[in-house]
């Protein structure tokens, strides 16, 4: 949920069959990533640059999140399937490059436990 006077984006339950949550999703992981560099820098105007250079472009199948010149990760738009595996609204791939991502979903922007990434991008699979 964004708060308009302020520019927040709050925490809440989402519905991954809602649209309008999965839009709030996707604002509240980016506004995560933005709180996970502002803990790894006290450089003020990094953070700010850092913040300045996040941002989404949305695709058919998957959103993409960038960071700068720099592919974040991808966001499953739908339900799918991905090199034979099969995947759900809201999953989080890393990037295997510019254009595609790469197998396996880290987590889901859906769920409560968020804690599938860092600044630089999804977490490797352990």
């Amino acid at each position: 949920m964004r708060d308009k006077k302020q520019g927040v984006v709050m925490s809440k339950n989402f519905d991954k069959d809602s649209s309008i949550d999965f839009w709030n999703a996707i604002s509240e992981l980016m506004s995560n990533i933005k709180k996970d560099y502002a803990k790894w820098s006290t450089w003020e105007e990094g953070i700010e640059r850092f913040n300045a250079g996040v941002d989404m472009k949305i695709g058919k199948k998957y959103t993409k999140i960038i960071q700068g010149g720099s592919v974040w990760g991808f966001i499953a738009n739908g339900d799918g399937v991905l090199k034979g595996i099969p995947y759900k609204k809201g999953d989080v791939f890393k990037a295997a490059g510019w254009a595609a991502p790469a197998k396996w979903a880290r987590g889901n922007i859906f769920d409560s436990n968020q804690n599938y990434f860092r600044w630089t991008g999804p977490d490797y699979l352990i």
